[in-house]
């Protein structure tokens, strides 16, 4: 039985869907106005995780992850830069979906913008208004918040403690302090669509309303997001969304922050790091182990620190760069091992890894201790392939063959270690050639004097230059097929 941690209810519960063998899901996604953070790398890479378990375990899961394409960052920055907000949008937006794709996240099978969901906001806000939940005040149109009740559930809150803190902005005419708005009257040089009150815009949280209910119906399994959007957005989401239709997602999850030296990272601090930026110096699919090494709901530490240039370096993603790279070294090992096997061995049964990792999924999705197992399960391949001796010959041969065939389906639910070993480790290479200024012709042309000294059975010769090579970060491997090289990491 799949467990999950339902924010609302503040408790892991087992999942119940509404239609056996089917996952309605909805996430929240990205306003497109600037480049894409690792902020947004954490939430959409965790919900990618969950998904892909889902679906290993067998079920068919519909996911809608929005576009918001209308918003104030966006008018803000097309102002700034001289063009249409639309146009900012989409450029952002195209960006975002190169990131993403970058990043190994798996498309959703709808992805829909604000946009081109005007219609189905302006119905909701009818709805709402026809159960005295909406009112109108010069142009914009307000959510009452007094009459629903139950508002703030989900952050834990009562209507009298958020009322407290709340006050009303200038310009705003609405009755009470909580109430926010679901359509925004038009202002000059603003995007505006036709309406029953006037030209205006949606407002941000309807949105998700409206297009979660156009694809997922009246209510729906599970609705995702940051933790930073269960307040206000989701508490808003819920009230609209309730009001309307009388029902909503059954359960709310909710991905961890970024941390950057014990805060989150944010704009208005002045530490976010785009995606773009990381690729420069990095492996995405390091980015992707880090964020998944910590458990979903746990912030993740993101670690900036200067070198002695004072360019920023990654500390921890240097460490998990380091952990793939033994990952997929000893997937090649594992495969230089099985290749010439005739017959290969019978088909295994499931090793521990894929009962542990399978067991640790289906409690609250815990990538974290997943890849604690395929540490593990690792470690032990290199111990077997290491010592043909530490068992008899046919069931080593079982042992390492369902290893590495688990290992590639924990990989493929985690989205890690998908691609041939040689392409990571001949790409980390290079990159860390580049950061530590070794020159590959120098170390190439080195490694073929070797050749040619241990020929000559210079011995002495062979192993200067190996020493010489491994004091600038080089790192000699003799193989049956001849030498190869790695810079230490």
């Amino acid at each position: 039985m799949q467990r999950i941690y339902d924010t609302r209810a503040g408790k892991k519960v087992d999942l119940v869907l509404r239609e056996p063998g089917k996952v309605g899901m909805y996430v929240c996604g990205v306003t497109v106005y600037d480049l894409c953070h690792v902020g947004h790398a954490r939430t959409l890479v965790a919900f990618d995780v969950i998904v892909r378990h889902l679906r290993a375990r067998g079920l068919e899961v519909r996911l809608v992850r929005n576009i918001t394409d209308v918003d104030d960052k966006i008018i803000r920055k097309g102002n700034a830069e001289g063009r249409p907000a639309a146009e900012v949008a989409e450029c952002y937006a195209d960006a975002m979906s190169t990131d993403m794709a970058a990043l190994g996240i798996a498309a959703p099978d709808v992805e829909p913008r604000a946009t081109q969901h005007i219609a189905d906001m302006i119905e909701v806000i009818r709805r709402l208004e026809a159960r005295d939940l909406a009112y109108p005040a010069e142009g914009d149109v307000y959510y009452s918040v007094a009459g629903f009740p139950s508002y703030g559930a989900l952050s834990g809150q009562s209507i009298d403690d958020l009322q407290a803190g709340a006050r009303i902005e200038v310009g705003e005419h609405k009755k009470s302090p909580l109430d926010f708005a679901l359509w925004k009257r038009a202002k000059p040089g603003e995007p505006a669509w036709e309406s029953p009150w006037g030209p205006g815009r949606p407002g941000w949280h309807i949105e998700c309303s409206a297009m979660s209910h156009r694809y997922l119906g009246d209510s729906f399994d599970i609705h995702g997001g940051g933790s930073d959007l269960i307040f206000p957005h989701h508490e808003n989401e819920i009230a609209q969304s309730e009001g309307a239709f009388g029902s909503f997602a059954h359960y709310w999850m909710h991905s961890g922050m970024v941390n950057f030296g014990g805060e989150k990272m944010s704009k208005s601090l002045g530490n976010v790091v785009t995606i773009r930026r990381v690729a420069e110096t990095h492996d995405l699919e390091a980015l992707r182990l880090l964020l998944i090494s910590v458990h979903y709901r746990s912030p993740a530490n993101f670690t900036i620190a200067r070198d002695g240039a004072g360019l920023a370096v990654y500390p921890d993603l240097d460490e998990a760069e380091a952990r793939l790279d033994y990952f997929y070294r000893t997937l090649e090992r594992l495969d230089a091992f099985l290749a010439p096997l005739a017959p290969p061995p019978a088909a295994p049964p499931p090793s521990d890894l894929a009962t542990n990792v399978g067991a640790a999924m289906d409690d609250d999705f815990n990538s974290a201790a997943a890849i604690g197992h395929l540490y593990d399960a690792f470690v032990l391949a290199n111990k077997l392939l290491d010592d043909p001796k530490a068992m008899p010959k046919p069931e080593r041969q079982k042992a390492l063959a369902a290893i590495a065939r688990d290992a590639r389906a924990v990989g493929a639910t985690l989205g890690i270690m998908l691609r041939p070993p040689a392409e990571f480790l001949l790409s980390r290479r290079d990159r860390l050639c580049v950061r530590r200024t070794i020159d590959r012709a120098v170390v190439e042309a080195r490694i073929i004097d070797r050749t040619a000294a241990r020929k000559a059975k210079e011995f002495a010769r062979a192993d200067e230059i190996r020493a010489e090579l491994k004091a600038s970060g080089v790192e000699l491997m003799d193989t049956p097929t001849g030498t190869a090289w790695r810079v230490a990491g």
